[in-house]
């Protein structure tokens, strides 16, 4: 499989105030979003912004979407990449692959999201990969973040956050956990995807204790079942009418 293959630009316009998690994180992320904007006149005062960050916590709670908003904030392209994809593909070029990816990101001062980032610190440890490999890999990762430029942002996406080498934790600046939705969270966002479908159709029972992913997931899902259940209905009506 060819390296650019595994790379996705994604070009998906995602706007931070549509998403849902803390204000917390919400602060974070708007903190970080203007020392971007004002980059430059903050150099003059030696400051350095903010341009590492590790987003970790449960599955399907917002970690991609939030790097597609602060991509869009910036007005930047999004370089998406899974580590795991990365790693299982090409296990003798990892290193290669992962500083080629870094160098297209900072030749376009793209934001840079590596998903699965757990994958390095677990695949150190592995008992079934080259661990002289991933000890280069991690030495790599390091260095690459090390020296990735403020003009460029890096996001990187976790489910394991203990399961990373703790010298890449060091190097993010901004850490942020996400946390499954409560009901509250989970009304508003049902009201937000069912906004744009017909009012008759909105009359769908709420799951609880689930994802954002699985939330919309389940409303899709029960919103075609509908949908073609009623141009079925149409159909066979005006059929019997002929």
């Amino acid at each position: 499989m060819n390296l650019y293959e595994l790379v996705v630009t994604d070009t998906e316009k995602i706007a931070l105030d549509d998403l849902l998690f803390s204000e917390e994180n919400k602060k974070a992320l708007v903190q970080t979003i203007k020392e971007h904007k004002y980059i430059e006149e903050l150099k003059k005062y030696n400051l350095k912004v903010d341009n590492k960050i590790l987003l970790h916590g449960h599955s399907g709670c917002g970690k991609t979407t939030t790097a597609k908003a602060i991509a869009t904030a910036l007005n930047k392209n999004i370089v998406i990449i899974n580590l795991s994809t990365l790693i299982n593909a090409k296990i003798g070029e990892t290193s290669k692959n992962v500083k080629a990816i870094f160098d297209k990101a900072i030749r376009e001062k793209a934001v840079l999201f590596l998903d699965e980032f757990d994958q390095i610190g677990k695949s150190r440890e592995s008992d079934d990969k080259d661990v002289a490999e991933m000890r280069r890999l991690v030495n790599t990762i390091i260095q690459l973040i090390d020296y990735f430029p403020t003009e460029s942002l890096l996001i990187c996406a976790t489910n394991f956050y203990n399961s990373i080498d703790t010298a890449l934790l060091r190097r993010f600046q901004i850490k942020l956990k996400f946390e499954m939705p409560d009901e509250i969270q989970l009304n508003t966002y049902y009201h937000k995807l069912l906004a744009g479908f017909p009012v008759h159709l909105q009359d769908i029972p709420h799951k609880y204790n689930i994802s954002y992913a699985e939330a919309k997931d389940y409303i899709h899902t029960t919103m075609k079942r509908q949908i073609i259940a009623e141009l079925e209905f149409n159909e066979q009506k005006i059929n019997a009418d002929i």
